[in-house]
């Protein structure tokens, strides 16, 4: 059994009495009679990949033969942690049908078919969809840019660099504050559209705990091996980065009050690249039924786990950075059909940009900011609060003439301006969350002056008989404070 990135079993043997080119004809004949599909012909081995079934999303069967010695590899092309002992059965299933064949074959025959499949040995093995896994040999490994595989390292190694530096800022490593999200350049609405519009690219690089962060790097690296050997450093970064924008700008638009952040949104982007690529037929055939599957899968099951009540996953994000990936990728065919071309790989990232840029803009100037406005208003409510409450901070001594000159000429005055401020917040566009705060603030300064008028009363009669009038509304005014404060 090996161990590596993606689960994986390897056997080796030698060929013992027969020649590399009548072990290839058996391989190969073997695997045809398994129903696999057979691709990336050479003369010292072949790539295979098993069906897709209901214990299997297709395994990639690699044949190699070095010199006296064949190695048989079966690979699982998806995102699983475990086979469940697939792989190793692939590669015992081959090998009873390898030893089948060679009883069935006379050595005529094997001869004429090596004749017949040596016409197409001129498939590129390194262009196979796991050619770069085979690169990761170690843990070390996944964080060495190489040839390949030089964008996706670095991009992960970038979050982990930020992750850690907001932790020793003091930001907790598994359940961040809302507050320090925000402070790091996490994407909100009422900040983001308050002449912030930068967080849209911040939020890209935040993650909301430890685990967070892990899941969105496994997801990257997965989809890195995958994507970035087809499209090159350039296009993958681009990729990622428009993306990654395009999810901030979904989550933007769909969400009022949600703290957003984490590189989901651009990760979910490559998958959408791929899935167009994989639509496509600049993708080995045998290999895109597959990885069609595989990622559909794993792009699925994460949508509806989203989509969860109560889940705390920006589906917003998640959809936006897949329905902008279809579109990059369906705009890179033209240029990786001629992959060299510069000219038409920078001026299709240039477009792509461009049109992002623009559709950014038009969502972003289109979008309410009330949220943003009821807290102007609510801080303009403070200062008429502080100004309302002056006659509780008079002496105890103070005479009745300056009480009731703050109940009447200053209190309820204010009251009442704070009154048709909070009324005045009935004409936003606001949350119900903040639309029954609202409702609250007005309750509370309605309170506050009847219960002033009572206290002006009892003063100017000089009678106790609205005591417990007085006392009851105090009791509303106390518990509404709790309700607000629990709010916030």
């Amino acid at each position: 059994m090996a161990f590596g990135f993606s689960p994986k079993y390897i056997h080796e043997f030698k060929l013992d009495d027969i020649s590399k080119e009548h072990l290839l004809v058996l391989a190969w004949e073997a695997s045809l009679q398994l129903g696999w599909d057979v691709s990336f012909l050479s003369d010292s081995g072949f790539i295979a990949y098993t069906k897709v079934s209901m214990t299997s999303w297709s395994e990639q069967i690699t044949i190699e033969i070095t010199g006296d010695t064949a190695t048989i590899k079966s690979e699982c092309t998806g995102a699983q942690l475990f086979d469940w002992g697939k792989n190793k059965r692939n590669a015992k299933k081959l090998l009873v049908k390898i030893d089948e064949v060679k009883n069935i074959l006379s050595d005529e025959e094997v001869l004429s078919k090596f004749e017949n499949i040596r016409q197409v040995f001129s498939s590129d093995e390194s262009q196979s969809p796991l050619s770069v896994k085979g690169k990761l040999t170690g843990f070390s490994s996944v964080f060495k840019p190489v040839d390949g595989y030089f964008i996706t390292p670095i991009l992960m190694i970038l979050n982990i660099l930020i992750f850690g530096l907001m932790v020793l800022a003091g930001v907790h490593f598994m359940m961040p504050e809302g507050q320090d999200l925000m402070n790091w350049g996490a994407n909100f609405r009422p900040l983001t559209l308050e002449g912030q519009p930068w967080r849209l690219f911040t939020s890209i690089f935040l993650h909301i705990g430890v685990i967070h962060l892990l899941m969105n790097l496994y997801a990257l690296l997965y989809i890195g091996v995958l994507l970035e050997p087809y499209l090159g450093k350039i296009r993958f970064l681009a990729a990622y980065f428009i993306s990654g924008i395009a999810a901030s700008v979904a989550s933007l638009w769909w969400n009022e009050l949600t703290i957003s952040a984490g590189a989901s949104g651009a990760i979910f982007g490559l998958y959408g690249v791929f899935l167009a690529l994989l639509s496509t037929n600049l993708l080995d055939r045998s290999a895109r039924k597959s990885l069609m599957i595989s990622i559909a899968v794993f792009v699925g099951y994460n949508l509806l786990n989203g989509l969860k009540p109560d889940s705390g996953i920006d589906n917003a994000a998640h959809f936006g950075g897949l329905l902008s990936g279809f579109v990059i990728g369906y705009a890179y065919v033209p240029g990786l059909k001629v992959f060299n071309n510069r000219s038409i790989k920078f001026s299709t990232i240039g477009i792509l940009a461009f049109t992002l840029l623009i559709s950014s803009y038009a969502i972003y100037r289109s979008l309410p900011n009330d949220i943003a406005e009821y807290d102007q208003k609510m801080n303009e409510f403070v200062t008429i609060e502080e100004r309302a409450l002056a006659v509780f901070r008079l002496p105890e001594n103070a005479p009745d003439d300056q009480i009731l000159y703050e109940l009447k000429g200053g209190g309820t005055f204010f009251w009442n301006k704070g009154l048709k401020l909070m009324e005045s917040c009935d004409n936003l566009e606001l949350p119900a969350s903040i639309v029954q705060h609202n409702d609250k603030m007005k309750e509370y300064c309605r309170l506050r002056i009847r219960s002033y008028e009572l206290i002006a009363k009892a003063i100017e009669e000089d009678t106790e008989i609205y005591e417990n009038e007085i006392f009851g509304i105090n009791q509303e005014i106390e518990l509404l404070i709790e309700e607000l404060t629990a709010q916030q």
